[in-house]
């Protein structure tokens, strides 16, 4: 993988859950894909259990939007950081994720591991 493919890969996967489309999601995902919210957890395995843990736990429709960028790539695997923001009925801030993905993609370009590190931002002080 090049860093251009990393990068259109993450902006394929922001549009993925914004949109809750299953293709959409099922297209960024290799068939036998270890998928890791936190690092700990056992893996969703399977891009088919991946789409059925994003459609069961969706977010607020028009209340949330990310940036991501490959920090590191190398062949394989690269590494991603970026912000994902949630925002109240008003529009106001609600929250901000300070995330890290760990990602292996196969010789399609589909993703084959991933692993979520995500903090929250504190508050600003004042």
């Amino acid at each position: 993988m090049e860093h251009g493919e990393v990068a259109r890969w993450l902006e394929g996967y922001i549009a993925a859950w914004k949109s809750y489309d299953r293709e959409q999601i099922l297209a960024l995902f290799s068939d036998g894909v270890h998928y890791r919210y936190y690092p700990y957890d056992e893996p969703i395995v399977g891009r088919e259990a991946v789409a059925d843990a994003w459609l069961a736990d969706r977010d607020e429709p028009g209340r949330y939007d990310a940036a991501y960028e490959p920090f590191a790539v190398d062949g394989a695997s690269a590494v991603a950081t970026g912000t994902s923001t949630y925002t109240g009925p008003d529009g106001s801030v609600r929250a901000v994720y300070d995330n890290c993905f760990v990602m292996r993609f196969d010789p399609d370009g589909r993703c084959a591991d991933f692993i979520e590190w995500f903090v929250e931002r504190p508050a600003p002080a004042g």
